[in-house]
């Protein structure tokens, strides 16, 4: 990887929800690093969020967050954690918000990648530098290589490549960046509602006999979506995926290395060797 721009000394998390933000925090706390969180509010976790210094936004208040971020001394802002797509009706107008009213309305045209993108220009047009978690914090990236006891057999491999095979060319749709392959069969895509709603939706199907394939076969499969900006939205795991992976009844995962994030990753470690699971970083 190519090193990554000066970070300044002051990082403004803007947050939403899980535990991504908080961990990107604590990563830059031990490098030296001061992390100001802007927590938007209905996301971002009202308990962990005090741990470190912060304010509250509510969505789309577009004016109050620049003059909060400046008034932070924040260059540098990074977008983090989980947030549903709004509606415009459902956009808080105050005057900043009003002027990126045309901006807003065209990010909302169009999948989560191009949404994403347009966010970040309104902001670099307030003069500010939208990084991503490979600049603020390169260690929560996902290593190549098995994290685990336990490593992909041939047909485990089989099932990633597969997969690997089918988000590649879904790409360009922007659908979404996960996969769930059993012994060469694709059972079921990640949609709007996410990963943790894809691996229920194989726990339900395991329940309903719709997949007869024995349980501890399988594999979940996550990459970047196709021409994706790698600072925004990157697949990520942490223990609550491994919760999941446990109840639908896979051997493992595989995500790219150097393109996911892991988020907790001792405590998701130990919850795959506990359960012997694999999780393990794919080569680019």
């Amino acid at each position: 990887m190519t090193a990554g721009p000066e970070i300044s000394a002051t990082v403004g998390i803007i947050a939403g929800g899980g535990v991504l933000p908080f961990s990107v925090a604590e990563a830059l706390r031990a490098r030296g690093i001061a992390p100001f969180i802007f927590a938007v509010r209905g996301f971002c976790d009202p308990v962990r969020v005090t741990q470190f210094p912060h304010h509250w936004v509510a969505l789309g208040q577009v004016g109050r967050l620049t003059r909060l971020i400046r008034s932070e001394g924040c260059r540098d802002i990074v977008f983090l954690g989980g947030m549903v797509r709004p509606a415009l009706s459902d956009v808080r107008l105050d005057w900043g918000t009003v002027r990126a009213i045309p901006a807003i309305a065209a990010a909302l045209r169009g999948g989560d990648d191009h949404l994403l993108s347009g966010v970040s220009r309104i902001f670099e047009r307030y003069g500010f530098r939208v990084v991503g978690i490979g600049d603020v914090a390169p260690e929560l990236l996902m290593p190549e290589g098995s994290l685990t006891r336990r490593v992909p057999d041939a047909d485990a491999l089989a099932d990633i490549a597969k997969g690997r095979d089918l988000l590649r060319a879904l790409g360009p749709f922007d659908v979404g960046q996960a996969v769930v392959v059993i012994d060469g069969h694709v059972v079921a895509v990640e949609d709007i509602e996410g990963t943790d709603a894809l691996l229920a939706r194989v726990e339900r199907l395991r329940e309903e006999k719709r997949i007869r394939a024995k349980t501890g076969r399988g594999v979940l499969v996550k990459t970047p979506k196709t021409s994706q900006d790698l600072r925004f939205d990157l697949p990520t795991l942490g223990p609550r995926t491994i919760d999941g992976i446990v109840a639908a009844g896979l051997a493992g995962i595989g995500t790219v290395a150097g393109h996911s994030l892991v988020a907790e990753a001792d405590v998701m470690t130990a919850k795959a060797d506990q359960a012997g699971l694999f999780v393990t970083g794919l080569p680019l």
